[in-house]
């Protein structure tokens, strides 16, 4: 050794030798750099509007069919509810909504249902020294320590909150609650402004943008941005008014074309910034909607927003990691939102407590190229009004609330026009038991059974009692209520406009 340091003392020729030497080998032993991980949420863009995902759309997502050429396109993809709240809850902790009792959404001023004790993807990924931030719509509920003001403009700018996204990992917010209040902008707890509807997102889309561009070099991070868009208000600005040429087909509304167009823009502020920084080729992008298209059905899915049948709640799902997704590829097997938790594990080598992410499963093998295999062995759907299904394969099974039952083979019919039940009995009684299971065990995934927050079950509805499918509800979301009325409840909250 003391030769060594002699040498590169005496000469610098040979301090040079070594550095080109030993310099491959410290590269080698480095680890690898931990990616960003970017998740843009669009507002119930229903399967059928991108291009990409439905070439007779008159509606145009250029930045979205840009994204699926240059990365990997998720055909049979699904949000955990077919609306926003429950979706939302199973993005950020990778758990079944239905576990707590959520099946619709909430307002203004309701109670955060996802308690800070729980893990969420931010809070695992912020221990692993990600920088977190979540700028746009929550809908998860926040405490308003001030009090309940009342209407939107009646929230004094200064109010303050907890409970919010700060309280889970998140470092950075701003954003807003809901679609109804979506002129009350908060940030770090604290309301900073009023503003009109059509000013709100494209400030969204400014402070994400900033948010990418503040990142430190080599400082890994996650950027949740939940767009309100295309949902109501469906007020796009001067700047898109107009431009996209592209008129619904479904409703006849000639600025929801505009709406959709202008949200797409985002995306692409989002893209850009990436490159400019040159984040990009370490950054996992994920674009998808938190439920199929309000009152907008597109064949060949049956329904849309709200239902438990493919139109409320497969959507487009398109991720991209230049030299690690292989552009223009396609996934064909079911995976669900839930999936954020267990691929951001998975990527970042962190470990997801026993109490967490029950029911989340890692896209890496799919999203890497490493098997063509499903990763899901099966998937639980839910509705509005507490409808809830068993996917597996091509075989869904659907247990409603009033007690009846449906089957269906979507890969023969997946308009799911034909209920097959009768003919499948075998089929039926294998997707009833893993359900079952999946419910007693509080966990769809490998691990220590877990306890649910909602007495669900599909007991009552084996024996032919309509409207029920649990007991009492203990704790978050539940508020002592039965699942029959909560079930109720919810489903015209669900009903509402702008939910």
């Amino acid at each position: 050794m003391q030769s060594i340091e002699f040498c590169m003392k005496t000469s610098p020729a040979f301090a040079f030798l070594l550095c080109v030497l030993l310099g491959p080998l410290g590269a080698a032993d480095a680890p690898p750099r931990k990616p960003n991980i970017v998740f843009v949420l669009f507002d119930d863009m229903g399967y059928g509007q991108p291009q990409s995902y439905n070439a007779q759309s008159a509606l145009r997502t250029p930045n979205l069919d840009k994204l699926a050429t240059q990365g990997m396109r998720f055909t049979d993809a699904h949000t955990a509810a077919a609306v926003c709240t429950p979706t939302r809850y199973g993005v950020l902790t990778g758990r079944y909504p239905s576990r707590i009792g959520q099946f619709g959404v909430l307002t203004t001023f309701s109670k955060p249902i996802i308690p800070s004790s729980r893990t969420t993807v931010a809070s695992l990924l912020k221990a692993q020294g990600y920088a977190t931030a979540c700028i746009g719509k929550w809908h998860l509920g926040m405490d308003w320590v001030d009090g309940k003001p009342g209407s939107e403009k009646e929230v004094p700018i200064g109010a303050k909150m907890t409970g919010g996204p700060n309280a889970l990992g998140f470092d950075y917010f701003c954003g807003f609650t809901h679609a109804r209040n979506i002129g009350t902008v908060i940030e770090q707890d604290h309301v900073i402004a009023h503003v009109e509807a059509v000013e709100n997102q494209p400030l969204m889309a400014k402070k994400a943008v900033e948010w990418i561009d503040q990142r430190k070099p080599g400082e890994p991070f996650f950027l949740y941005y939940p767009l309100g868009i295309p949902h109501e208000p469906i007020v796009p600005s001067a700047e898109f008014t107009g431009k996209s040429g592209a008129q619904d087909l479904v409703r006849n509304d000639p600025k929801y074309g505009d709406w959709l167009y202008e949200g797409d823009a985002f995306l692409g502020k989002i893209m850009e910034a990436l490159e400019r920084n040159h984040l990009a080729e370490n950054t996992l992008l994920i674009a998808t909607s938190d439920n199929g298209a309000e009152h907008r059905a597109y064949a060949p899915l049956r329904e849309s927003k709200r239902s438990i049948y493919e139109g409320g709640h497969r959507v487009p799902f398109v991720a991209r990691w230049p030299g690690k997704i292989k552009a223009g590829s396609t996934w064909n097997h079911p995976v669900c939102l839930n999936d954020l938790m267990a691929t951001a594990a998975e990527l970042t080598g962190a470990t997801i407590p026993p109490n967490a992410g029950e029911d989340s499963v890692s896209l890496v093998p799919a999203l890497l190229g490493k098997s063509d295999a499903p990763t899901r062995d099966g998937t639980i759907h839910q509705s509005a009004g507490a409808d809830l299904a068993m996917r597996q394969g091509p075989w869904k099974m659907i247990f409603k609330a009033d007690g009846s039952r449906e089957l269906y083979n979507l890969a023969a019919d997946l308009s799911e026009t034909k209920d097959v039940l009768a003919a499948n009995a075998e089929i039926a009684t294998k997707l009833t038991a893993l359900m079952q299971r999946h419910i007693s065990e509080g966990r769809s995934t490998p691990g220590a059974a877990q306890k649910n927050d909602f007495a669900l079950s599909i007991e009552e509805a084996d024996k032919g009692k309509k409207g029920k499918k649990g007991k009492k509800a203990k704790s978050a979301g539940g508020g002592g209520k039965s699942e029959a009325e909560r079930a109720k409840e919810m489903a015209l909250a669900a009903n509402a406009s702008f939910d």
